[in-house]
């Protein structure tokens, strides 16, 4: 198996979608956290890579929005996957002019679900990621490396 998105794909799932994801601080020391992530292309540029709903007053998403750039790392044992690109972000306080801000409620549930989220009442869900201002992460796969 060599590393590709079809690797970070069957890690994602094995997984239950955790993943680190990494940044740098401005002092360039880096910044990483756990998080729920899954394959899935941009929604505006359509460049295959990893996505991630992230809260509104995340640490990480200002640091995503200062750096521009991240490195996602899937694991299961020592089977290990890392993708790393730009980053772009498309939330309320992320708007997109080629995202129409009607499409992002069902944009974060996709992600969510392609990170392996379930949610028993979708109403609630929308109702929750609007009052916390989430946020589709999306990095490019621009460059993948793996142990295999």
């Amino acid at each position: 198996m060599t590393a590709d998105l079809e690797h970070v794909r069957a890690l994602s799932l094995q997984e239950n979608g955790l993943a680190t994801i990494s940044t740098t601080r401005a002092d360039g020391t880096v910044h990483s956290s756990v998080v729920n992530a899954g394959v899935f292309d941009d929604p505006v540029t359509g460049k295959p890579g990893i996505a991630l709903v992230a809260m509104g007053g995340a640490h990480k998403l200002k640091l995503l929005r200062t750096t521009g750039h991240a490195t996602l790392t899937f694991r299961r044992g020592w089977d290990w996957v890392s993708v790393t690109g730009k980053t772009h972000l498309i939330g309320p306080d992320d708007p997109d002019a080629a995202f129409d801000p009607a499409g992002l409620p069902t944009l974060l549930r996709d992600v969510f679900k392609a990170a392996t989220g379930t949610h028993n009442d979708w109403a609630e869900y929308d109702r929750v990621m609007a009052e916390e201002r989430r946020v589709a992460v999306f990095v490019s796969a621009e460059k993948i490396i793996g142990n295999r």
